[in-house]
């Protein structure tokens, strides 16, 4: 079992790198890891298990705004999942914008 995210700019239509993702369970930070160049964090968990039941991802996206001087509404996004079977991977992707945004599971 695996979790990834995925997170692309809707504005500029590119990945959004060096944006910071933390992994909450029962709010236990339980994972958190960092964009890469194409917007993705690989796994999450680095290894480790994933329990079933309420989680959330959180993007902040204070910084990555702020370095292209863009005014936003959000600081931080928090996406609420829920795991049913541990033996699946998991992709929650995140489309972004400054004043919009948009998830789903991907695959």
């Amino acid at each position: 079992m695996s979790l990834s995210t995925h997170v692309l700019d809707l504005q500029s239509g590119r990945p959004a790198s060096r944006i910071p993702v933390t992994l909450s369970h029962n709010n236990e930070l339980i994972g958190q890891g960092v964009t890469d160049s194409d917007g993705r964090v690989a796994d999450l968990l680095d290894g480790a298990p994933l329990a079933e039941g309420s989680h959330q991802l959180t993007f902040d996206v204070t910084n990555y705004f702020a370095r292209q001087s863009l005014e936003t509404l959000y600081e931080t996004i928090p996406v609420h999942f829920l795991i049913q079977d541990i033996s699946r991977h998991y992709h929650i992707p995140l489309l972004l914008s400054p004043f919009g945004y948009s998830t789903y599971r991907g695959s």
